[in-house]
């Protein structure tokens, strides 16, 4: 299996009793949208919801910062993950938010997890059966070994320009300081914008391997780090070249929400 699994596969597994689904769908506030009430109204059969916002640091001014770790296993062990889960993320978008709680998974020690290609979106239209009902919680005894090798802070990325491929996984015009959502504009210097929705087809759904390799020509043994807003689009990159082959990457989690807001930190536009 890839980092990805299809619809189909998903269908083919409901009734596998290590299979955990998670809804990990997610809206921005100017949306308006309540993730919650979408999944009461429609979900796959036995998934869980998993509230980004309540799953993680809310001590912290920066947006969606990672749990520690007791937090992390308290909250997910009510889904009765444990060490053998084979667990699935969706959202109902195609690809936006899930990739986001995928990676969290895996800076918390768990690999045996992947990303339904395409959501819920593609479920719908794949005519696959949805449901209203709640899955029972079944508490587990997870431990979650935490992997930071997956993530990189402000200070290690600043010792890291110009050493590193830096992708700034944000549109055009917030790259260029047209527009911005912090003290500054602008961009992390020497970085390169490819911007996330680039990764997706028209349907939601990450685009083949072979056009993923035309976006991102660059050495697959080269350092990479990926940073967007708030880390969502910065997943979908890391997303990305996990899938086609890359073995050194890294998200930048506090991304430009932290980086524009340091006067002290070097920016470009």
């Amino acid at each position: 299996m890839s980092e990805l699994v299809s619809t189909n596969w998903v269908y083919k597994n409901l009734n596998n009793r290590k299979l955990v689904i998670l809804d990990c769908s997610w809206h921005m506030p100017q949306e308006k949208r309540d993730a919650k009430k979408e999944y009461d109204k429609m979900h796959i059969k036995n998934a869980y919801f998993f509230d980004i916002d309540k799953i993680s640091d809310i001590k912290t001014n920066l947006p969606h910062m990672l749990p520690n770790q007791r937090k992390f296993e308290e909250k997910v062990r009510s889904f009765g993950i444990n060490q053998s889960s084979l667990i699935v993320t969706y959202d109902v978008k195609g690809i936006f938010s899930s990739p986001r709680v995928w990676w969290m998974f895996k800076y918390f020690g768990h690999n045996n997890i992947f990303v339904m290609n395409g959501g819920l979106k593609k479920w719908a239209a794949d005519n696959f059966e949805l449901e209203t009902k709640s899955n029972p919680f079944s508490p587990s005894n997870l431990k979650s070994p935490i992997d930071s090798s997956i993530m990189v802070g402000f200070d290690d990325l600043r010792d890291n320009l110009g050493k590193a491929t830096i992708i700034d996984a944000r549109s055009p015009d917030e790259f260029n300081g047209i527009v911005s959502r912090a003290a500054r504009e602008g961009h992390i210097p020497s970085a390169i914008n490819l911007d996330w929705v680039e990764n997706l087809d028209e349907n939601g759904t990450l685009k083949s391997d072979k056009e993923l390799q035309k976006l991102y020509q660059f050495d697959k043994d080269s350092k990479m780090i990926t940073y967007c807003q708030g880390a969502y689009r910065a997943a979908n990159s890391f997303l990305a070249l996990k899938k086609i082959g890359f073995k050194n990457v890294k998200v930048y989690l506090g991304s430009w929400g932290e980086w524009g807001n340091k006067l002290d930190l070097p920016v470009e536009k």
